[in-house]
């Protein structure tokens, strides 16, 4: 128990410098465009079709679910509003930031713990490349502003799929049911579930790329890199989620 503590102390003293440096890194020129552009579009659009079946299905078996049970207390056309308000607040951003954390930090983590075990890191720093500021910089940058985007995406695409799972059982036009939607949304249900999205983000790359950047000797290390990512980054998301909550409920 004693030494697993300390191996947990000593790992979050090192997490807190390699996020240090990436503050002053990110400061430092030059930025490397090309490849945050190229992180963000392996990042954003290639998690897309992933991200809308997920968010299509959260929204229709959310429907479906709360039916019986909204119809039970005569407030069956109040689901639009509930299911909307449901997705927005909590359940898309989590859902998506999960999923985002074990296709991402997991991909992060395999790709720079291959690159420090075959020694393509070691390579880049003799041939006077930063490789923190080539490979760990813009993939923090393109997770932190991708993963909101995604949420977004799967709140719209969410909202679709409660409509089609509304239709199934009731009749509705698109136009009403968004208008239902928007007319129960308020600034705070918004805002607050957006934020903490960018912190789902910076966490996901952050977690990837330093386990992956501090992978061991040996080709086991990079599926303990991947592995070990996805877990402490699920975790993060859950106790960023609980702290936003807090906050949140602070100012409501």
């Amino acid at each position: 128990m004693a030494g697993y503590l300390k191996n947990m102390f000593y790992d979050a003293g090192n997490l807190s410098l390699f996020t240090g440096r990436f503050f002053r890194e990110i400061f430092v020129p030059p930025f490397q465009g090309n490849e945050f552009i190229r992180q963000c579009y392996a990042i954003g659009y290639k998690s897309l079709p992933l991200v809308s079946i997920t968010g299509f299905i959260m929204g229709l078996v959310l429907t479906i679910q709360s039916r019986p049970t909204m119809t039970k207390f005569g407030a069956e056309s109040w689901l639009p509003s509930m299911v909307s308000l449901s997705l927005i607040r909590e359940i898309a951003p989590v859902i998506t930031a999960l999923i985002c954390a074990g296709k991402i930090a997991s991909g992060i983590g395999a790709e720079l713990g291959s690159m420090k075990v075959t020694e393509q890191i070691d390579a880049m720093e003799v041939s006077a490349i930063n490789p923190y500021k080539y490979l760990v910089v813009t993939r923090i940058l393109a997770t932190t502003i991708m993963v909101p985007i995604l949420v977004i995406y799967a709140d719209f695409v969410g909202i679709l799929g409660g409509y089609i799972g509304y239709n199934v059982r009731g009749s509705m036009g698109l136009f009403r049911y968004f208008s239902e939607v928007i007319e129960h949304l308020d600034f705070l249900d918004i805002l607050p579930a957006t934020i903490k999205t960018f912190f789902f983000g910076f966490f996901i790359g952050l977690i990837g790329c330093y386990k992956g950047f501090n992978a061991s000797k040996g080709t086991a290390s990079v599926g303990l890199a991947a592995n070990s990512a996805v877990v402490t980054a699920s975790l993060a998301i859950f106790i960023i989620d609980m702290l936003a909550v807090q906050i949140t409920d602070l100012f409501s």
